[in-house]
């Protein structure tokens, strides 16, 4: 079982499954911990992580609570927010963190700073974000967790542990497509793609 109290052994496994380091991998050890305090790890699919963005910080939470698509117990919902939602199933136990909005700004000024220009064009801060970026992630290692986040309950229950659901063959292109994922239109089952051409013809 991973210790979480172990900074040096989390990091070194994030960054193994990640590729490197950065702000939002920092982000996402700081909240796979805070998840894992509420929820903890006693198997391999009972801590269930909803995530409301795809950055970074969503291969901390796979690496080291083991929430993978595969397994159904890593959601995506697209809200491009920093904000993730633990569950336990066993018992309904869970939070919800959003990032604070001044979190990185509040951990290392200059970084925010020079991400900001960075974003407009500016080539010296380009040049200067590598660097600045690694610092801002040992400084957010090095905070509180709670001083990042806003915490709340959850929003949504849980997810319902993933199905295996049948397949069937889609009439326009021939390709299987799981069940739950087809359209009827025109009397044919279609894959959600071929759907949405002709869909969209009508």
């Amino acid at each position: 079982m991973q210790d979480f109290t172990d900074m040096p052994a989390l990091t070194a496994r994030a960054v193994d499954y990640h590729g490197h380091m950065c702000p939002g991998l920092a982000i996402g050890i700081q909240a796979a911990r805070l998840g894992q305090a509420v929820c903890g790890r006693d198997g391999d699919e009972d801590i269930v992580a909803v995530v409301e963005t795809d950055m970074c910080a969503v291969d901390a939470i796979q690496a080291l609570l083991g929430c993978t698509f595969g397994k159904g117990n890593l959601v995506h919902r697209d809200y491009g927010k920093t904000a993730f939602t633990f569950h336990r199933r066993a018992d309904g136990a869970g939070l919800r963190l959003v990032l604070r909005p001044d979190a990185l700004a509040a951990v290392d000024p200059e970084f925010a700073a020079v991400r900001q220009a960075a974003n407009t064009g500016d080539a010296a801060a380009r040049k200067k974000l590598p660097a600045l970026a690694r610092q801002c992630a040992a400084r957010v290692l090095a905070s509180d967790p709670e001083s990042l986040f806003l915490r709340t309950a959850p929003q949504t229950p849980p997810p319902r542990r993933a199905a295996i659901l049948s397949s069937l063959v889609c009439q326009a292109c021939g390709e299987s497509v799981m069940e739950s994922r087809t359209r009827r239109f025109a009397g044919q089952t279609l894959c959600i793609p071929c759907f949405g051409k002709v869909e969209q013809k009508i």
